[in-house]
């Protein structure tokens, strides 16, 4: 079965964007693998408002090659909207009702692991319904003292198993666990 994988980054205070939606704290390293990571999914998860912002992102002409390369792997993978809106959308399925029902289906297919980008709203959903199998947090060497939280608004505990640790030379720590079922 197909993994649905967190991964994205957050500041040490928890925060993955700040009080104005600036992320501009974000470090992408080259020894961070993303590419490795998009290799491994073939399928991304947004909310709407991420979506909306970062769907169908292009970076202007003066970006590094590498990054040009990222866009376009990213854009290359099939994309699920979760919105309480539907939409018509070329390049995403929008997906209005039955969130868990249609994540264990896409789950349940075939293809390679799929990547739940955001946004926090999300986020918190799919926490709440447990449909999270892997979190991969980038842990960023800046303190905002405020901005979005990446937890809010949780049911329950989230209760965490450590399963891989990487420390990358910009300070960027990457913590990768799995949740704990039970006790």
């Amino acid at each position: 079965m197909r993994k649905v994988i967190l991964d994205l980054a957050t500041t040490l205070d928890g925060y993955i964007e700040g009080s104005n939606g600036e992320i501009d704290w974000c470090i992408m390293d080259d020894d961070m693998e993303f590419e490795n990571f998009l290799n491994s999914i073939d399928t991304i998860f947004y909310g709407r408002v991420s979506y909306d912002l970062w769907g169908n992102y292009q970076p202007d002409s003066s970006a590094s090659p590498s990054e040009k390369a990222i866009w376009q792997a990213v854009h290359a993978k099939e994309k699920y909207v979760f919105s309480s809106h539907f939409r018509d959308d070329a390049n995403a399925t929008f997906i209005t009702s039955d969130l868990a029902e249609k994540v264990a289906e896409i789950k349940n297919s075939t293809g390679k692991d799929i990547w739940l980008y955001g946004g926090a709203q999300l986020i918190t959903t799919f926490n709440n319904l447990g449909l999270i199998d892997l979190y991969r947090i980038a842990v960023h060497p800046t303190v905002l003292g405020s901005g979005k939280p990446l937890f809010q608004n949780l049911k329950n505990r989230l209760n965490l198993k450590l399963v891989d640790t990487k420390v990358f030379r910009s300070g960027v720590v990457q913590l990768i666990y799995e949740p704990i079922t039970s006790f």
